[in-house]
């Protein structure tokens, strides 16, 4: 049995300078190590760990324990850790990862769309012809007093070209609502692809089915141009978001259904971060939407003007998930 004392002679050196290395690189960053030093780096955490391993069972005191793990995981996280911070690693996901994430899942993101545009024309085909559908399709809570009672001067003068709230009303308290309730519509459509998505394409049916009912409730008053306009304003990115989050969905539910030649958990570690990866991406989209929504919807008073906006959006979206093209991560993507 070794004495603490005889274990620490001839091994607290290294110790002691991996530790100012570590120090320094945790105050400074990595870049403040010279050539040499960074080739110490790697073999004096190996040294470290050898010696917390035979510390371990020779039981030397405790203390000394103690310190060899924490230095050895601070050296693990410096030598094996990511070497770039939250914010960057926000950057290039949103610059690579989204728009590749995107486009490795373009099946999913048709089969999303076709079950919210069969479901818009489900709710206005119903809601067109007898609005006692609009009741059954849309419940109170999202109606917002709208309904077959309503007259067209209300839906115009109260909703669609109703006067703007104010600042810390439209950005603050009803954008927070906006995005936190839409928000976790998109979070449960995308997980419950692991239902084997069913649950997912009637959520997203749903969804279509409501803004049918809607639709049709402004078209039978002369509205539905004025109506596209107002909704077109954040639509176009709401909308986009719930369609990507049913697709992150699908993704989970086609490797749960259809695993091929590997188990299905092997499919979900191979392609669950894309599938997360759309989601998580939508999430930020909802944001987004929220703040228009919230914030610029009323702003904007003239029809014309909020479908040039809205289309705008949908060009700029498109133009930015084509982005990054050719990198080598598009190929990890599909």
């Amino acid at each position: 049995m070794l004495r603490s004392a005889e274990f620490r002679k001839g091994r607290e050196t290294a110790w002691r300078t991996l530790d100012d290395f570590v120090s320094r690189i945790e105050r400074k960053g990595i870049t403040h190590l010279s050539a040499d030093e960074l080739q110490q780096l790697p073999l004096l955490y190996r040294a470290t760990a050898s010696s917390l391993s035979v510390a371990r069972s020779i039981a030397l005191d405790r203390n000394l324990i103690l310190y060899l793990e924490n230095l050895v995981l601070r050296a693990f996280l410096v030598v094996y850790g990511p070497r770039v911070g939250v914010l960057e690693s926000l950057a290039g996901f949103l610059r690579r990862g989204f728009p590749m994430a995107v486009r490795g899942s373009l099946a999913h993101i048709a089969l999303a769309t076709v079950a919210i545009v069969a479901g818009v024309v489900i709710g206005f085909v119903l809601v067109e012809s007898s609005e006692d559908w609009f009741g059954a399709l849309v419940p109170e809570s999202m109606a917002g007093g709208r309904g077959p009672a309503s007259t067209a001067a209300q839906l115009r003068d109260e909703e669609i070209f109703g006067p703007w709230p104010g600042f810390v009303k439209a950005f603050v308290v009803f954008a927070n609502f906006l995005f936190q309730h839409n928000a976790t519509i998109g979070i449960m459509t995308f997980g419950l692809g692991i239902a084997g998505g069913v649950p997912t394409l009637l959520l997203l049916g749903y969804q279509g089915l409501m803004i049918g009912a809607f639709l049709a409730l402004h078209y039978n008053r002369g509205l539905l141009l004025d109506f596209i306009g107002w909704i077109s304003i954040h639509g176009v990115t709401e909308l986009g978001a719930m369609i990507l989050c049913g697709a992150g969905g699908l993704v989970i539910a086609e490797k749960v259904l259809f695993p091929g030649r590997y188990t299905r958990l092997d499919n979900l570690a191979r392609r669950g971060t894309a599938a997360a990866g759309l989601a998580g991406g939508a999430v930020l989209m909802l944001f987004a939407a929220g703040l228009i929504e919230g914030g610029l919807r009323q702003l904007i008073s003239s029809t014309s003007v909020r479908l040039t906006f809205g289309l705008a959006t949908g060009v700029l979206w498109v133009a930015y998930f084509l982005s990054s093209r050719g990198g080598a991560g598009d190929d990890a993507a599909t």
